[in-house]
C-alpha cells in the first residue's frame, strides 16, 4: 500500500505524529485497514455497510492482538509484532468511537447497543492481559482465550447488524470480512502450537478454519454481486490464500514461523480490501 494512500487516510486535521505512526506502520509492512482515517470526519456519516464492516474488524482485531502477543512471546519478527498491537489497539479504539457515535445518534437498537458494550469491555479485558509482557506461556494461552471471548461478541454484534440490513449484498460483506478473522486466527493457532500449546483445540481449529477459508473464497466468487474490482481482488486472494497455506503447512521453525507472520498479513490486507469493495457495492443498494 502507498504511503501516501495511508496518509490520506488520515483526516485533514491529524496531527504530525499521527502520519509519522502511519509512515512507520507501511514501512513495517503492516496492514491499515480499509477504515484507519483516524476519528470523526466521512465515518461520521457510517451508514449499515459501514457498520457491518467496522463491527466485523473487531472479529479480526482480537484474534490479530492474541496472534502478535504470541508473536513476542516466541520472539517472531518482535518489532513488527509490537507495532502490530499497537495499531490493533488503536483500531479498535476508534471502531468503538465510530460505532458509539451512531448508538447516541439513535440509529443502533437497544439490544445491538448492549452487544456494542460488551465489545467494548471484552476489548478492555484483552487490552489488559496482552499490556503484561509475554513470558509465559499460561500469559499467551490466557490471551487467547480471551481474544476468543472477544470474537463471540464482535461475531454476534455483526450478525446483528447484518440483519438490520435487511439486504442479501449484506451477507457478503460479513463474509468477506470474517476472512479476515480467519486469516489472523489461523496464524495464531500456529504460533500457538509453536509454542508448544498441545490443544486438540488447537490443532482441530487449525484444520477447520482453514477448510472454513477455502469454502468462504468459493462462494464469494460464486456470488452474483460482482465488478471488474472483485473479481480481480479474488484471484490475487487465492494466489495469497495458497501462500499463507503453504506457510502454515511448513514446520514451526524460524523460516516457518516468519514466513506465517508475513503472509497472514498479506492475506489479511486483500481480504480486506474485498470486504471494501463488497461494502462499497452494498452501499449502492442501500442508497
Amino acid at each position: 500500500m502507498p504511503v501516501r494512500e495511508v496518509l490520506n487516510r488520515f483526516s485533514a486535521d491529524a496531527m504530525p505524529c499521527q502520519r509519522r505512526v502511519a509512515v512507520q506502520w507501511v514501512a513495517a509492512g503492516i496492514l491499515l485497514p480499509t477504515w484507519a482515517n483516524g476519528a470523526g470526519g466521512a465515518q461520521a456519516q457510517m451508514g449499515l455497510s459501514g457498520a457491518i464492516n467496522y463491527a466485523g474488524w473487531f472479529r479480526a482485531l482480537s484474534q490479530r492482538m492474541a496472534k502478535a502477543y504470541c508473536q513476542q512471546y516466541l520472539q517472531v519478527l518482535p518489532g513488527a509484532a509490537v507495532d502490530v498491537m499497537g495499531l490493533a489497539r488503536k483500531m479498535a479504539q476508534s471502531g468503538s468511537s465510530e460505532l458509539a457515535r451512531g448508538m447516541q445518534t439513535g440509529r443502533w437498537p437497544a439490544d445491538v447497543g448492549r452487544q456494542l458494550e460488551d465489545v467494548q469491555k471484552q476489548f478492555a479485558l484483552l487490552n489488559q492481559l496482552t499490556a503484561v509482557p509475554a513470558t509465559q506461556t499460561a500469559l499467551v494461552v490466557a490471551a487467547s482465550e480471551q481474544a476468543d471471548r472477544t470474537l463471540l461478541v464482535a461475531q454476534a454484534v455483526t450478525e446483528s447488524i447484518e440483519k438490520m440490513a435487511q439486504a442479501p449484498s449484506a451477507r457478503l460483506v460479513n463474509l468477506a470480512g470474517r476472512q479476515r478473522m480467519l486469516s489472523q486466527r489461523l496464524a495464531k493457532n500456529y504460533f500457538l502450537s509453536a509454542a508448544k500449546v498441545e490443544s486438540k483445540v488447537v490443532h482441530a481449529q487449525l484444520a477447520a478454519d482453514a477448510a472454513d477459508f477455502r469454502q468462504a473464497l468459493q462462494t464469494l466468487k460464486a456470488a452474483p454481486v460482482s465488478t471488474p474490482a472483485i473479481s480481480s481482488e479474488l484471484e490475487l486472494a487465492d494466489s495469497q490464500w495458497l501462500f499463507f497455506d503453504a506457510a502454515l503447512r511448513r514446520p514451526a521453525d524460524d523460516a516457518g514461523l516468519n514466513a506465517v507472520a508475513t503472509t497472514s498479513e498479506r492475506l489479511l490486507g486483500v481480504m480486506d480490501k474485498l470486504t471494501g469493495l463488497y461494502e462499497a457495492a452494498l452501499r449502492e443498494v442501500l442508497g
